[in-house]
């Protein structure tokens, strides 16, 4: 599985979370939060292994020391996914800066 898939499949699993959680008057916030982590799985998915937002999270430490492994943005970042409701490419540039401040 590529970094862009691995990454992909971390926010579609996210999202479904979100799908499945009922809550009373939320205001539709779960399903807000589920639609742009969904959104942003897509655009994930369609990135290339050397896109620059890739290599960002990388460097960040989300694909493991080397690399390779599959996407885990730490606890920081799973913060910063769970509650997500803007545009994809602004997740993935709001990652690195997220899980650098809490390290």
């Amino acid at each position: 599985m590529s970094r862009s898939e691995s990454l992909a499949a971390y926010l579609r699993t996210h999202a479904w979370r979100r799908l499945d959680r009922v809550e009373t008057r939320d205001d539709g916030l779960n399903a807000r939060c589920a639609l742009a982590l969904l959104d942003a799985a897509a655009y994930a998915g369609g990135l290339p292994e050397d896109d620059p937002l890739i290599v960002l999270l990388d460097q960040a430490g989300c694909f493991g020391p080397l690399g390779c492994d599959d996407f885990d943005p730490g606890e920081a970042g799973f913060r910063l996914i769970r509650g997500w409701q803007g545009e994809p490419h602004e997740l993935l540039l709001a990652l690195p800066a997220a899980i650098a401040t809490s390290a």
